[in-house]
């Protein structure tokens, strides 16, 4: 698997508001799966932001490793799988980074205002493109 920096094309399609599937690992080994949204940085990380109380987080303390595939609008056949590691959990003060997230995918800020919400970098370690994306 290639590791970071993405090309240009992918990159690009990596930065779009796509639909996006994470994955984490249970404390007992098995990978979890959720759809989620995302949004790359100007440095390459991955920026995400969950429930406080949701599961995925408790995960994430557990075992920082993260997947995530992002899918083409309208061609699921073109995706860009990343695998990274959490570098960073803090809580998302002001709701800030969630509003983000919901504008770059919504044109809106984020409609639910009393849930605690915890925002988390990854740092990509390597990645994988199909479709359009691929590399050989």
């Amino acid at each position: 698997m290639p590791t970071p920096p993405l090309p240009a094309d992918v990159a690009e399609l990596f930065a779009r508001p796509n639909p996006a599937v994470m994955a984490t690992v249970h404390p007992d080994g098995h990978p979890v799966t959720v759809a989620t949204w995302y949004l790359v940085e100007d440095d390459g990380r991955v920026l995400l932001n969950l429930d406080g109380g949701r599961a995925r987080l408790r995960h994430l303390e557990s075992d920082p490793r993260v997947s995530l595939t992002a899918l083409a609008e309208g061609d699921w056949y073109t995706h860009v799988s990343v695998q990274g590691h959490v570098v960073e959990v803090r809580p998302d003060a002001g709701l800030a980074d969630i509003d983000r997230l919901s504008t770059h995918y919504t044109g809106s800020p984020y409609p639910t205002r009393d849930r605690e919400r915890v925002s988390v970098l990854v740092e990509v370690d390597r990645w994988h493109g199909w479709g359009g994306a691929a590399r050989d």
